[in-house]
């Protein structure tokens, strides 16, 4: 990397091709990007591979900060963006899941100011993502989300979150099992929301109506479940049956069979994403602890987290979202360009950032440097963020 006239050059392997690239940055964008001869001087270090930054739909928190603990601090929010930096993740969604009407409302307001306080805090996160309370009340759909809090869905009491959230609400998260789910949809994605069926119960015919409604995602697709369902139909082939849903993947070897991912993959095509589904937890060492609902946990060496009490059940993802790429990967899913770019392009695409654009003339700036070692894992060397490194 040399600085040359305030313009910054990155040398590195093009993600998409494996072949030598040189990047030059200028005023926060990709200035150019030239080919360069393949033979290096022995002895020279390897270069990393440089791609487009990632892009995680659903944060709950990293490395000890939970965007979900409350009473919340603004310094909280601004730390996730900064710990994210280190897994290559420059743009992220804070997600607030099921409460009270008063502390979401909470979290809405000091998620706000902790972007209008903090300009990386305000680059980094392209908006909220509102993970329930109108999802079903049902055991197993509603997952770990607090029953008492789950209710249908009341615009009234949205417009106030998104008040308190100046405007940041990109994403909510429902079930249409509720009665009059459908104009509540319609109101949301007029008003520039995303809607997303997740911790759903509800009939194939509700899932058609809310699409046709103009949902058009489905939040971590094929968790938030019944441990149980009819062979068909049912909402899971329902919502891989609707071309217009996105949907989002926890890829982390845990969550979803290797055969699921690679089902809802070929089915989705570049409608498949990536979500980390991260809670605060990640990115921690192995090891016993309280979760912020004083549920013992325990995170295992080979980093899944599951109830202290009760093995079989997961407690939630620690994993970013390099993590999920290398799965995919090492587990012959797809190869690393189309996994990377479920994770950076593709989420990038659904919130119509500008960085969908990736390694082009013209787009932001905002890139990692990685290696991709030969036991199939993912090493974040430095990521930029607006042209300017944020870590290294």
């Amino acid at each position: 990397m040399t600085i040359e006239d305030e313009a910054t050059k990155l040398e590195g392997l093009d993600y998409r091709t494996g072949q030598p690239i040189e990047v030059t940055l200028e005023e926060g964008r990709i200035a150019s990007v030239m080919a360069k001869p393949p033979a290096r001087s022995d002895g020279e270090p390897a270069l990393s591979y440089i791609a487009p930054g990632l892009v995680d739909l659903q944060v709950n928190g990293f490395m000890g900060h939970d965007i979900n603990s409350f009473p919340l601090a603004a310094e909280t929010v601004q730390m996730v963006v900064r710990k994210l930096w280190r897994e290559g993740v420059t743009t992220f969604l804070p997600t607030v899941t099921t409460n009270s009407d008063e502390r979401i409302e909470e979290a809405m307001s000091v998620i706000a100011q902790a972007c209008e306080s903090d300009a990386d805090c305000a680059a980094g996160v392209a908006g909220i993502h509102l993970e329930g309370p109108f999802i079903s009340p049902e055991d197993g759909p509603r997952g770990a989300h607090l029953a008492q809090y789950v209710r249908p869905p009341d615009w009234e009491r949205f417009c106030r979150w998104q008040e308190a959230a100046r405007g940041r609400i990109r994403i909510v998260t429902l079930s249409p099992e509720w009665p009059g789910s459908a104009g509540f949809i319609r109101r949301c994605v007029e008003s520039g929301v995303i809607v997303s069926i997740g911790h759903t119960a509800a009939a194939p015919e509700q899932i058609r109506e809310a699409v046709e409604a103009g949902a058009s995602m489905s939040t971590h697709w094929g968790n938030g479940a019944h441990l149980l369902l009819p062979r068909h139909p049912n909402y899971l082939w329902e919502q891989l049956a609707q071309d217009e849903l996105y949907i989002g993947l926890i890829a982390d070897g845990f969550h979803l069979p290797e055969a699921v991912l690679k089902t809802a993959i070929r089915v989705k095509g570049e409608r498949a994403m990536l979500v980390s589904d991260a809670v605060h937890l990640g990115g921690l060492p192995a090891g016993t602890y309280m979760s912020h609902k004083r549920v013992q946990v325990v995170k295992t060496e080979e980093g899944r987290l599951h109830l202290a009490d009760n093995p079989k059940l997961l407690a939630g993802s620690v994993q970013a979202l390099p993590w999920g790429v290398a799965h995919l990967v090492a587990s012959g899913i797809c190869p690393l360009p189309q996994a990377w770019e479920m994770a950076s392009l593709g989420p990038a695409r659904r919130l119509s950032l500008a960085v969908q654009q990736g390694l082009e003339a013209g787009a932001p700036a905002d890139l990692v440097l990685f290696d991709f070692d030969e036991n199939r894992r993912i090493q974040v060397r430095s990521c930029w963020k607006g042209g300017k490194e944020k870590f290294a």
